[in-house]
Protein backbone atom coordinates (compact mmCIF):
# COMPACT_ATOMS: atom_id res chain seq x y z
CA UNK A 1 0.00 0.00 0.00
CA UNK A 2 1.11 3.43 -0.96
CA UNK A 3 2.31 5.62 2.31
CA UNK A 4 1.09 9.08 2.39
CA UNK A 5 4.19 11.01 1.52
CA UNK A 6 3.45 14.21 -0.53
CA UNK A 7 5.07 14.85 -3.56
CA UNK A 8 4.19 17.01 -6.23
CA UNK A 9 3.42 15.87 -9.78
CA UNK A 10 5.66 18.61 -11.15
CA UNK A 11 8.77 17.78 -9.63
CA UNK A 12 10.20 14.93 -12.01
CA UNK A 13 10.49 17.71 -14.87
CA UNK A 14 12.03 20.09 -12.31
CA UNK A 15 14.22 17.71 -11.72
CA UNK A 16 15.03 17.42 -14.77
CA UNK A 17 15.57 21.12 -15.70
CA UNK A 18 18.08 20.82 -12.75
CA UNK A 19 20.25 18.22 -14.03
CA UNK A 20 20.47 19.84 -17.29
CA UNK A 21 21.15 23.49 -16.10
CA UNK A 22 18.05 25.34 -17.22
CA UNK A 23 16.87 25.60 -13.12
CA UNK A 24 18.55 28.41 -11.48
CA UNK A 25 17.57 27.54 -7.60
CA UNK A 26 15.89 29.80 -5.39
CA UNK A 27 17.46 31.36 -2.33
CA UNK A 28 15.27 29.53 0.26
CA UNK A 29 13.79 31.88 2.75
CA UNK A 30 14.40 31.40 6.75
CA UNK A 31 11.38 29.80 8.52
CA UNK A 32 10.45 28.06 11.74
CA UNK A 33 7.94 25.58 12.91
CA UNK A 34 7.09 24.28 16.38
CA UNK A 35 6.27 20.39 16.95
CA UNK A 36 3.79 21.60 20.06
CA UNK A 37 3.43 18.50 22.67
CA UNK A 38 0.92 18.24 25.33
CA UNK A 39 1.09 15.20 27.80
CA UNK A 40 -1.76 12.57 28.33
CA UNK A 41 -2.31 9.54 30.09
CA UNK A 42 -1.56 6.99 26.81
CA UNK A 43 2.07 9.66 26.27
CA UNK A 44 2.42 13.07 24.68
CA UNK A 45 0.40 14.18 21.69
CA UNK A 46 1.61 16.67 19.23
CA UNK A 47 -0.70 19.68 17.51
CA UNK A 48 -0.96 19.22 14.12
CA UNK A 49 -2.82 21.34 11.08
CA UNK A 50 -3.83 19.86 7.45
CA UNK A 51 -3.38 22.54 4.92
CA UNK A 52 -5.95 23.76 2.92
CA UNK A 53 -6.19 22.10 -0.83
CA UNK A 54 -5.37 25.16 -2.25
CA UNK A 55 -2.13 25.93 -0.89
CA UNK A 56 0.36 26.72 -3.27
CA UNK A 57 2.51 24.12 -1.14
CA UNK A 58 2.19 21.00 0.33
CA UNK A 59 -1.90 21.57 -0.02
CA UNK A 60 -3.38 18.86 1.98
CA UNK A 61 -0.27 17.42 3.64
CA UNK A 62 -0.68 17.52 7.80
CA UNK A 63 1.95 19.68 9.23
CA UNK A 64 2.81 21.58 12.18
CA UNK A 65 1.91 25.77 13.16
CA UNK A 66 5.37 27.33 11.04
CA UNK A 67 6.18 29.66 8.65
CA UNK A 68 8.85 32.16 7.62
CA UNK A 69 10.92 34.83 9.50
CA UNK A 70 9.68 38.39 9.85
CA UNK A 71 12.96 40.07 8.69
CA UNK A 72 11.47 43.21 10.87
CA UNK A 73 12.57 41.00 14.16
CA UNK A 74 16.31 40.84 13.18
CA UNK A 75 16.85 44.19 14.84
CA UNK A 76 14.21 44.96 17.03
CA UNK A 77 15.22 44.80 20.60
CA UNK A 78 13.16 41.68 21.95
CA UNK A 79 12.28 40.98 25.99
CA UNK A 80 14.36 38.05 26.54
CA UNK A 81 14.28 35.10 28.74
CA UNK A 82 16.24 31.69 28.66
CA UNK A 83 19.30 31.18 26.75
CA UNK A 84 20.92 33.99 25.02
CA UNK A 85 20.96 35.36 21.64
CA UNK A 86 24.59 34.08 21.33
CA UNK A 87 23.88 30.88 22.75
CA UNK A 88 20.88 30.31 20.03
CA UNK A 89 23.00 31.98 17.37
CA UNK A 90 25.79 28.91 17.94
CA UNK A 91 22.89 26.39 18.47
CA UNK A 92 21.12 27.34 15.16
CA UNK A 93 24.16 27.88 13.09
CA UNK A 94 23.89 31.91 12.32
CA UNK A 95 24.51 35.15 13.99
CA UNK A 96 22.60 37.11 16.75
CA UNK A 97 19.98 39.04 14.93
CA UNK A 98 19.37 35.75 12.63
CA UNK A 99 18.99 33.82 15.54
CA UNK A 100 16.50 36.60 17.12
CA UNK A 101 14.41 36.67 14.13
CA UNK A 102 14.31 32.52 14.05
CA UNK A 103 13.39 32.07 17.86
CA UNK A 104 10.81 35.16 16.81
CA UNK A 105 9.43 33.01 13.97
CA UNK A 106 8.90 30.02 15.89
CA UNK A 107 6.88 31.90 18.73
CA UNK A 108 5.10 33.87 16.52
CA UNK A 109 3.68 31.00 14.19
CA UNK A 110 2.98 28.99 16.87
CA UNK A 111 0.35 32.06 18.59
CA UNK A 112 -0.89 32.86 14.70
CA UNK A 113 -1.70 29.55 14.24
CA UNK A 114 -2.78 27.86 16.72
CA UNK A 115 -3.06 30.54 19.55
CA UNK A 116 -0.68 29.22 21.76
CA UNK A 117 2.30 32.10 23.19
CA UNK A 118 5.04 30.99 24.32
CA UNK A 119 5.77 34.45 26.22
CA UNK A 120 4.90 35.75 29.37
CA UNK A 121 5.05 39.34 31.49
CA UNK A 122 7.99 37.80 33.75
CA UNK A 123 10.91 35.77 32.57
CA UNK A 124 9.31 32.95 34.74
CA UNK A 125 5.91 33.10 33.80
CA UNK A 126 3.30 32.80 30.74
CA UNK A 127 0.23 34.58 29.85
CA UNK A 128 -2.79 32.91 30.65
CA UNK A 129 -6.12 32.75 28.40
CA UNK A 130 -5.07 34.49 25.33
CA UNK A 131 -9.26 34.26 23.45
CA UNK A 132 -10.33 38.23 24.68
CA UNK A 133 -11.57 40.42 21.37
CA UNK A 134 -8.02 42.52 22.18
CA UNK A 135 -5.71 39.15 21.74
CA UNK A 136 -7.88 38.19 18.93
CA UNK A 137 -6.98 41.86 16.76
CA UNK A 138 -3.30 41.39 17.90
CA UNK A 139 -3.24 38.09 16.73
CA UNK A 140 -4.97 39.24 13.15
CA UNK A 141 -2.57 41.93 12.85
CA UNK A 142 0.35 39.48 13.16
CA UNK A 143 -1.14 37.51 10.23
CA UNK A 144 -1.37 40.46 8.16
CA UNK A 145 1.98 41.80 9.08
CA UNK A 146 0.48 45.02 10.25
CA UNK A 147 2.05 44.23 13.50
CA UNK A 148 5.90 42.59 13.78
CA UNK A 149 6.02 40.11 16.80
CA UNK A 150 8.89 42.36 18.68
CA UNK A 151 6.42 45.31 18.41
CA UNK A 152 3.56 42.71 19.64
CA UNK A 153 5.70 41.95 22.94
CA UNK A 154 6.68 45.53 23.25
CA UNK A 155 3.33 46.53 23.41
CA UNK A 156 1.99 44.20 25.86
CA UNK A 157 5.77 44.18 28.07
CA UNK A 158 6.12 40.33 27.35
CA UNK A 159 9.21 38.51 27.69
CA UNK A 160 9.91 35.77 25.05
CA UNK A 161 10.30 32.67 26.69
CA UNK A 162 13.28 31.00 24.54
CA UNK A 163 13.62 28.39 27.35
CA UNK A 164 10.98 26.55 26.58
CA UNK A 165 11.89 25.40 22.98
CA UNK A 166 14.17 23.62 22.01
CA UNK A 167 15.87 23.20 18.61
CA UNK A 168 15.49 19.90 16.60
CA UNK A 169 16.01 19.43 13.41
CA UNK A 170 16.72 21.58 10.65
CA UNK A 171 15.02 20.82 6.84
CA UNK A 172 16.19 23.00 3.44
CA UNK A 173 13.19 22.33 0.51
CA UNK A 174 15.01 20.69 -2.31
CA UNK A 175 16.96 22.97 -4.86
CA UNK A 176 14.35 22.08 -7.70
CA UNK A 177 11.11 23.34 -6.16
CA UNK A 178 10.23 27.21 -6.38
CA UNK A 179 9.13 27.73 -3.21
CA UNK A 180 12.07 27.39 -0.98
CA UNK A 181 12.23 27.42 2.87
CA UNK A 182 15.36 26.84 5.21
CA UNK A 183 13.31 25.45 8.37
CA UNK A 184 14.70 24.67 11.85
CA UNK A 185 12.00 22.72 13.42
CA UNK A 186 11.09 23.37 17.31
CA UNK A 187 9.69 21.51 20.33
CA UNK A 188 7.36 22.98 22.87
CA UNK A 189 5.36 21.95 25.44
CA UNK A 190 1.60 23.34 25.42
CA UNK A 191 1.77 26.00 28.76
CA UNK A 192 -0.42 25.40 31.57
CA UNK A 193 -3.69 27.46 31.36
CA UNK A 194 -3.70 27.87 27.84
CA UNK A 195 -4.84 25.56 24.82
CA UNK A 196 -5.28 25.83 20.66
CA UNK A 197 -7.41 27.04 18.77
CA UNK A 198 -8.60 26.17 15.32
CA UNK A 199 -7.71 29.59 14.22
CA UNK A 200 -5.28 29.08 10.96
CA UNK A 201 -6.19 30.47 7.38
CA UNK A 202 -4.18 28.16 5.92
CA UNK A 203 -5.88 25.08 7.89
CA UNK A 204 -8.99 23.27 7.06
CA UNK A 205 -8.82 20.76 9.89
CA UNK A 206 -5.97 20.58 12.79
CA UNK A 207 -5.48 17.20 15.41
CA UNK A 208 -3.70 16.23 18.66
CA UNK A 209 -2.64 13.26 17.94
CA UNK A 210 0.05 10.57 19.00
CA UNK A 211 3.05 10.45 17.33
CA UNK A 212 2.99 6.88 16.76
CA UNK A 213 -0.53 7.34 15.54
CA UNK A 214 0.32 9.79 13.07
CA UNK A 215 3.26 8.11 11.83
CA UNK A 216 0.91 4.47 11.53
CA UNK A 217 -1.90 6.28 9.42
CA UNK A 218 0.77 7.98 7.41
CA UNK A 219 1.73 4.18 6.76
CA UNK A 220 -1.30 3.43 5.99
CA UNK A 221 -1.79 6.12 3.59
CA UNK A 222 -4.32 7.86 5.45
CA UNK A 223 -2.69 10.83 6.42
CA UNK A 224 -0.42 13.24 3.55
CA UNK A 225 2.55 14.48 5.03
CA UNK A 226 6.03 16.19 3.66
CA UNK A 227 9.00 14.19 4.62
CA UNK A 228 10.13 16.15 7.39
CA UNK A 229 7.07 16.02 8.77
CA UNK A 230 6.65 12.02 8.86
CA UNK A 231 11.04 12.24 9.63
CA UNK A 232 10.00 14.27 13.05
CA UNK A 233 7.30 12.00 13.90
CA UNK A 234 9.15 9.09 13.76
CA UNK A 235 11.65 11.01 15.89
CA UNK A 236 9.24 11.95 18.95
CA UNK A 237 7.29 8.29 19.28
CA UNK A 238 10.00 6.97 21.91
CA UNK A 239 9.67 9.70 24.08
CA UNK A 240 6.75 9.41 27.23
CA UNK A 241 6.53 12.93 28.14
CA UNK A 242 7.05 16.13 26.33
CA UNK A 243 9.36 17.36 28.97
CA UNK A 244 11.97 14.42 28.00
CA UNK A 245 11.47 15.33 24.14
CA UNK A 246 12.53 18.76 25.44
CA UNK A 247 15.37 17.94 27.79
CA UNK A 248 16.61 15.05 24.10
CA UNK A 249 16.56 18.47 22.32
CA UNK A 250 20.22 20.27 23.07
CA UNK A 251 21.72 17.39 21.87
CA UNK A 252 20.26 16.96 18.49
CA UNK A 253 22.11 17.20 15.10
CA UNK A 254 20.88 20.76 13.50
CA UNK A 255 23.22 20.15 10.66
CA UNK A 256 20.53 20.85 7.80
CA UNK A 257 19.03 17.78 5.15
CA UNK A 258 18.91 18.98 1.64
CA UNK A 259 17.54 16.41 -1.12
CA UNK A 260 20.03 15.33 -3.75
CA UNK A 261 18.94 14.45 -7.05
CA UNK A 262 21.21 12.24 -9.14
CA UNK A 263 21.43 10.39 -12.70
CA UNK A 264 21.92 6.70 -12.27
CA UNK A 265 21.13 4.35 -14.41
CA UNK A 266 18.37 5.94 -17.05
CA UNK A 267 16.68 7.40 -13.89
CA UNK A 268 16.91 10.38 -12.02
CA UNK A 269 17.64 8.93 -8.13
CA UNK A 270 15.84 11.48 -5.43
CA UNK A 271 17.10 11.01 -2.16
CA UNK A 272 17.18 12.89 1.45
CA UNK A 273 20.28 12.00 3.01
CA UNK A 274 19.91 10.12 6.69
CA UNK A 275 16.09 9.12 5.48
CA UNK A 276 16.77 6.45 2.93
CA UNK A 277 12.69 5.75 2.98
CA UNK A 278 12.13 8.77 0.85
CA UNK A 279 13.91 7.92 -1.79
CA UNK A 280 12.32 7.72 -5.41
CA UNK A 281 13.54 6.84 -8.73
CA UNK A 282 12.33 8.80 -11.38
CA UNK A 283 12.24 7.18 -15.42
CA UNK A 284 14.20 10.30 -17.27
CA UNK A 285 11.66 10.32 -20.21
CA UNK A 286 9.38 13.07 -19.95
CA UNK A 287 6.40 11.87 -18.29
CA UNK A 288 7.78 9.61 -16.24
CA UNK A 289 6.37 9.25 -12.20
CA UNK A 290 8.13 8.34 -8.91
CA UNK A 291 8.41 4.51 -8.02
Amino acid sequence: MANGQWYPPEWPELIRALADGTLTPVRPRRAATVMLLKDTGSGPTVHMLRRRASMAFAGGAYAYPGGGVDPRDDERHVRWAGPTRAWWAGRLGVDETAAQAIVCAAVRETYEEAGVLLAGPTPDTVVGDTTGDDWEADRAALVARDLSFAEFLDRRGLVLRSDLLGAWTRWITPEFEPRRYDTWFFVAALPEGQRTRDVSSEADRTVWIRPADAAAAYDEGELLMMPPTIATLRQLTPYVTAAQALAAAPDRDLAPVLAQARLEGGEIVLSWPGHDEFTKHIPTATGGGPA
